[in-house]
């Protein structure tokens, strides 16, 4: 393993020399490393690079983690993998992704997941991506999510993009049945000229299922972001969706969180917030002693904690 993998999974896995229970490396498209155990298998797929990813039912407290990294220009990475979760099984998936290049060439992921739930299964869903290296290529990363929880389930996901990704386009799909719970919290950081879409799409077919979507994203200096929300109910459920963002320099933001009511039980909210940091927050930290940079930083930290 040379130090630029080091280097990435440090940042976006549970990686700390070694991974704690199941696992399966990627790197630069080819598999570096396996080991399932014995409630959770991971496979490769017979038609289409990616792994299925089974969990018997009734596995409680056990780990996956699946890190993608791609550690030089020109290359172009794609993977499809599913995951198969057992009926009462509660477990942890780790799918962080970083890219890096130091050249004028590009560096891409793109993940393909999908999550099937059985009914009663609870997910605690962890994805952070990241880029590296001081080329001029395009580092990129392309997430592609679709859930499918049954009755009673519940995933929760916690998304994080923590710099130096030139270009992104995050879509995740979900589709809930009867007391099925999707629980989402993204966050997303863009600086000089990188873009960012994030585009969330949740139905609620089944009655008692809820869903509790909410990012919070800064913008700076020239990037631009793009959020699109779409909360659908076609039951007896509850949705809720929101936007913060903070935004500074000459960035751009467009938050459009959207709701469709095809039920008259369901009860659906949505939220959005866009602006800059507030001029007190910046006195208040730099009569403690800080700078207006150091002050900034502090703000953000703790807005995407």
């Amino acid at each position: 393993m040379n130090e630029i993998t080091k280097t990435l999974l440090d940042l976006i896995s549970d990686w700390d020399g070694k991974f704690k229970g199941a696992y399966n490396l990627r790197v630069d498209g080819t598999c570096a490393g396996r080991q399932s155990s014995d409630n959770i298998a991971i496979l490769s797929k017979e038609d289409k690079p990616g792994l299925e990813i089974r969990i018997r039912p009734g596995t409680k407290g056990e780990s996956v983690s699946i890190p993608a990294c791609v550690t030089h220009g020109d290359v172009d990475d794609l993977v499809y993998n599913d995951f198969y979760i057992g009926e009462m099984a509660d477990v942890t998936i780790v799918a962080g992704c970083g890219v890096h290049t130091t050249t004028g060439e590009p560096a891409r992921h793109n993940g393909i997941h999908r999550f099937f739930l059985s009914p009663g299964a609870h997910v605690k869903y962890v994805e952070k991506h990241v880029g590296l290296g001081s080329g001029e290529g395009l580092k990129t990363i392309d997430p592609v999510t679709e859930c499918f929880l049954e009755k009673d389930s519940v995933l929760e996901m916690d998304t994080s993009q923590i710099g130096g990704v030139d270009r992104t386009t995050r879509e995740t799909k979900a589709t809930l049945g009867e007391g099925a719970r999707l629980i989402i919290r993204e966050r997303l950081l863009t600086e000089k000229d990188q873009t960012a879409a994030t585009l969330f799409t949740v139905t609620m077919k089944g009655d008692g299922s809820a869903a509790d979507v909410v990012s919070r994203s800064v913008a700076r200096d020239t990037s631009r972001q793009e959020y699109v929300s779409t909360v659908i109910g076609e039951a007896k459920c509850t949705g809720h969706t929101e936007c913060d963002a903070i935004i500074s320099g000459k960035a751009q933001v467009d938050a459009s969180p959207r709701l469709f009511a095809r039920n008259e039980d369901a009860q659906l909210i949505h939220e959005a917030a866009i602006g800059k940091i507030a001029g007190e927050q910046i006195l208040k930290l730099r009569t403690l002693g800080l700078t207006e940079q150091q002050a900034e930083e502090k703000i953000v930290e703790g807005f995407l904690s």
